[in-house]
């Protein structure tokens, strides 16, 4: 190191100084990762969309539709913890490069499904290339933000998933019902040609935008990389003792308690992410534009109640309310959802509620594996719980659709989903401690 470099380290940072740096970071990888993720989220859920003339123009069940969605989550169960190793390796600008240009290319190939097989297939390839991107966005953001911030910006990265609701519904309503019959092609068919493009673009940028660590910054001061790496040196000393070796860490209960936990969370956001399009339309809307349109709103006020939610934990330093009660009124609202089946505008109302609860419980889940583990046991582990936790997407989707075969209604289905969802809050309470307050 040179004499120059030193003194800059030797010298103590201010905390002006400090949140300054913070803030260039976060100028710099936020709103980049906030893209790219509004992608992958509308490649993966078009499906609920396309699914209003999809099932009819391929003669497939609605049964069908929910195991094919859910098939996704399967390529993510076995992909998703050696990504996020190799991302450790190599670096997250190749590995986020790579999964950005491959899922882009999978998702413009549904255009071509006839047959369930082709259905099933690609939705699992979808899932497998796919798999590491938000596990990987985690990880790599632990290189950049100390726990002590993370819930903010895990809560401004995810809130990406409910903008993507909130562009999402109408840019596919608007694609389905303009471009249909165009080109002897359906609606649904330029739906997933036309939302893969973009990942592929988004992918080949990433590729030479992205740094791999804060040491690797060059649009870093040698001062601003002595400043971060100080301070997240700093707050990881004050982490206290934690798991670093990821076998060790597999053997933890503490981990498969937070798999079982964050299960509980996705069963119903997965729930609310390929049904919501249904419900809506059941509950007496007709056409594919507006319930696009419509659908925009839930999702719009998730993405205020994820940052909000993921702001107020950092600030109080608590995450198991801000986890659990979310959870809570997310599961609640659900089974408000099938009650209020008759009253449209109070359903609409419950659906958006239920959003809120869900989608704000996500992001400050995410602080809590930071108690147990740390260095490649958090790369492995937050993969780990993703992609186990993730398989509720197989079962939600599905369970729903057999539901819907076997009554012609949802109700049931919601009133399950919720039960499940709602075991969440239980297991928080029960099973993880508060964090005592440090010493002064």
């Amino acid at each position: 190191m040179s004499s120059t470099v030193a003194a800059v380290e030797s010298a103590e940072s201010g905390p002006d100084e400090v949140e300054n740096v913070y803030r260039k970071v976060t100028r710099r990888i936020i709103p980049f990762l906030f893209l790219a993720w509004i992608l992958a989220w509308m490649d993966r859920v078009n499906i609920g969309f396309a699914k209003l003339t999809m099932l009819e123009d391929l003669a497939f069940s609605q049964a069908v539709y929910g195991l094919g969605a859910g098939v996704f989550f399967i390529g993510y169960f076995f992909f998703e913890v050696p990504s996020n190793l190799l991302l450790m390796r190599i670096g997250a600008r190749k590995t986020i490069a790579r999964i950005m240009i491959c899922w882009g290319i999978v998702s413009s190939l549904q255009m071509f499904v006839e047959a369930p097989w082709q259905f099933y297939s690609l939705r699992f390839l979808l899932g497998a290339f796919e798999a590491g991107f938000y596990p990987g966005v985690i990880l790599y953001l632990t290189f950049w933000y100390p726990t002590k911030r993370r819930a903010r910006v895990f809560g401004q990265f995810m809130a990406a998933s409910a903008v993507a609701g909130v562009i999402g519904g109408p840019v596919a309503g608007m694609i389905m019902t303009g471009l249909g019959g165009t080109a002897g092609l359906a609606g649904w068919q330029w739906l997933f040609l036309l939302e893969g493009i973009p990942s592929v673009i988004v992918g080949v940028w990433a590729f030479f935008y992205l740094t791999d660590k804060p040491e690797q910054a060059g649009w870093l001061s040698d001062r601003e990389k002595a400043v971060l790496k100080e301070d997240l040196e700093h707050h990881h000393e004050a982490g206290g003792a934690r798991e670093h070796s990821f076998l060790a860490a597999l053997r933890d209960p503490k981990i498969w308690l937070l798999i079982s936990i964050f299960f509980c969370i996705i069963f119903g956001n997965s729930a609310l992410t390929y049904w919501a399009p249904t419900i809506i339309k059941d509950l007496g809307v007709e056409s594919t534009f507006w319930i696009g349109m419509i659908s925009a709103f839930p999702y719009l006020a998730g993405a205020i109640a994820m940052v909000a939610n993921g702001r107020h934990s950092d600030k109080t330093d608590e995450h198991r309310y801000h986890t659990g009660l979310a959870a809570l009124l997310g599961a609640i609202s659900l089974a408000f959802v099938a009650v209020l089946g008759s009253y449209p505008l109070l359903a609409m109302i419950a659906l958006t509620l239920a959003t809120v609860g869900t989608m704000s419980a996500i992001p400050v889940f995410w602080q809590l594996p930071d108690r147990f583990v740390a260095g490649t046991a958090i790369a492995g582990s937050v993969a780990l719980i993703n992609s186990i936790a993730n398989l509720a997407g197989v079962g939600a989707p599905w369970f729903l659709g057999v539901v819907k075969d076997a009554t012609g209604e949802l109700s049931l289905g919601l009133y399950g989903v919720a039960a499940v969802e709602s075991m969440a809050i239980v297991l928080i309470m029960v099973f993880i401690k508060k964090r005592p307050k440090p010493a002064a």
